[in-house]
């Protein structure tokens, strides 16, 4: 049986907490490192770029996982992984080839395993909507970041939504922005800019269309 906790318990309880600062304090508040988050788009909207910008301002506070499951270590990758310069997280940033959720648990279990585990893309990782959630709860002191393929303003499929529905930060992404929903507060009002000429191409034609 699971312990139970008074209010003053959980009160007096202490949290790892990731210090972010500026426009991502100001989008996300202040996270906890645990849990899990998803970010869902369509394709060709930044949805790899803002992951690894993501990841490239975790590094600097802990290390980074990113499990490229669906395209694997690839020229495309590359390509992102330069135009991002991720190459100043100095050796903070791991990228897995395609690995399986059960070689990726044996490497969670090591000393200095990565402390955020990004994983491309839901669809491609063989979980469901229990084994996920098993996941992540085995995995108490990691956070978990999963990708998804969108539908419509959702995450494509039942996985990816039940992720969404427990998912600490949830983040949507259309015409390279990101539109981020966070339980640790964060202006909603607001958006992250991925990619400024592909944003301003993007919302112009659909402001185009829609005037």
């Amino acid at each position: 049986m699971r312990r139970a906790a008074t209010s003053l318990q959980i009160l007096n309880s202490k949290f790892e907490e990731l210090p972010f600062d500026g426009i991502w304090q100001e989008l996300f508040g202040k996270p906890e490192l645990s849990g899990c988050w998803i970010i869902w788009g369509e394709s060709a909207n930044g949805k790899t770029a803002f992951a690894l910008q993501l990841a490239k301002y975790l590094c600097k506070y802990v290390r980074v996982g990113y499990n490229s499951i669906e395209e694997g270590i690839s020229k495309s990758l590359r390509d992102a992984i330069k135009r991002e310069e991720m190459i100043s997280t100095q050796g903070r940033f791991l990228v897995l080839d395609k690995e399986p959720v059960s070689l990726l648990e044996e490497r969670l279990k090591k000393h200095k395993s990565p402390s955020v585990i990004i994983i491309d893309s839901v669809q491609y990782s063989g979980l469901n909507k229990i084994t996920a959630k098993e996941l992540v709860d085995r995995h108490s002191r990691k956070l978990f970041i999963f990708t998804s393929h969108a539908s419509g303003k959702y995450p494509d499929g039942r996985t990816a939504n039940a992720i969404r529905y427990h998912a600490n930060v949830k983040i949507r992404i259309e015409g390279f922005r990101a539109y981020i929903q966070s339980r640790y507060g964060g202006d909603k009002e607001k958006y992250y800019e991925i990619y400024k000429e592909g944003a301003d191409r993007y919302w112009s034609f659909l402001n185009n269309e829609n005037g």
